[in-house]
């Protein structure tokens, strides 16, 4: 992985957002019929207010999974940034606001009852929107903790379908180098893709983030959809999906492809298993100037490590 590993998140304690005040703003936000536009970070506040999916954010909080703190600040997680088709650094925040997100169209194929297209908007009418804080932890040794605002994957896929053979999911970004101006870049396997097993997918935990503390997603974090898998490395979060396939063969995935004896497939968190070029036993949470142990499964172990109790051969942590 050809990461830069600058020391973007090294800020001042009194950046971060206390979460108590994160909550007393959505109930503010809420109570005045304020959308999004009004507590947007600087730049991008205008591209948000119009997006027509505004009006069912903020949604309903699940603490189902937990309610992991301290919150990351808003800002932190909207201007520190990987989304490589923008560029290899994490300032691509600015970059990132030129692409369009209406409209949108996800296709939806492989082995499926009936392969179809659906529009984002429409699809947002098909399933019931909800919030979720999870923790997120970059391979790179930096992490987060966000309130995301989305659908369990298991709604796209009794969506789509899928036939009984089909034991993967896959999922890609979208291409235009017009605007994602890395996807020229030829050293690059473009488009991004991803993929989880078909129980994986259907794990509740599995979740598929529309938005970003309270509002619609964020272009620079993945809008209009994007995958979050919290007991995963971040890689796998495929951002801005145009395509979900359903297949029988495991798909050889964007970084693993690139560099296949430093990611595979599962990518699983796990303290105790090395990336070949540094540790993954501590991490250093956006706005921190400390470092906090990594945990199995990114703390999530009651809800998924059932999944791989028959995969014990694989590759599960990297």
């Amino acid at each position: 992985m050809l990461i830069k590993r600058k020391r973007g998140w090294e800020i001042a304690e009194n950046r971060v957002t206390p979460e108590g005040a994160y909550l007393k703003r959505r109930e503010l936000v809420r109570a005045m019929g304020l959308g999004t536009a009004a507590l947007a970070v600087p730049g991008i506040a205008a591209a948000q207010g119009q997006d027509p999916s505004a009006g069912l954010y903020p949604a309903k909080r699940n603490d189902r999974y937990g309610v992991p703190t301290p919150m990351t600040a808003e800002r932190q997680a909207t201007t520190y940034n990987n989304f490589y088709e923008f560029g290899t650094d994490k300032s691509i925040w600015r970059d990132a606001q030129k692409l369009e997100v209406r409209p949108w169209t996800i296709k939806i194929s492989g082995m499926v009852e009936k392969p179809f297209e659906i529009g984002f908007d429409d699809l947002l009418a098909k399933v019931q929107l909800e919030e979720r804080v999870y923790r997120h932890r970059c391979v790179e040794t930096w992490s987060m903790i966000v309130p995301w605002t989305g659908f369990p994957v298991r709604s796209l896929v009794e969506l789509a379908k899928p036939l009984g053979s089909a034991k993967y999911v896959v999922m890609k970004t979208l291409m235009k180098p017009s605007v994602m101006f890395e996807q020229k870049d030829t050293l690059y396997p473009w488009p991004y893709t991803e993929g989880l097993a078909i129980d994986e997918a259907m794990n509740d935990l599995a979740f598929i983030a529309t938005g970003l503390y309270g509002k619609p997603m964020p272009k620079q974090n993945g809008a209009p959809l994007r995958l979050v898998a919290p007991w995963k490395y971040g890689f796998k979060n495929v951002k801005s999906i145009v395509s979900v396939e359903f297949t029988d063969k495991r798909p050889v995935v964007f970084w693993e492809k690139l560099q296949s004896s430093e990611y595979g497939f599962w990518a699983n968190v796990n303290p105790q298993v090395p990336h070949p070029r540094w540790s993954q036993a501590t991490e250093k949470p956006l706005g921190s100037n400390d470092r906090i142990p990594t945990l199995l499964y990114n703390g999530y172990g009651e809800f998924v490590a059932g999944l791989y109790a028959d995969r014990k051969a694989e590759k599960l942590f990297m």
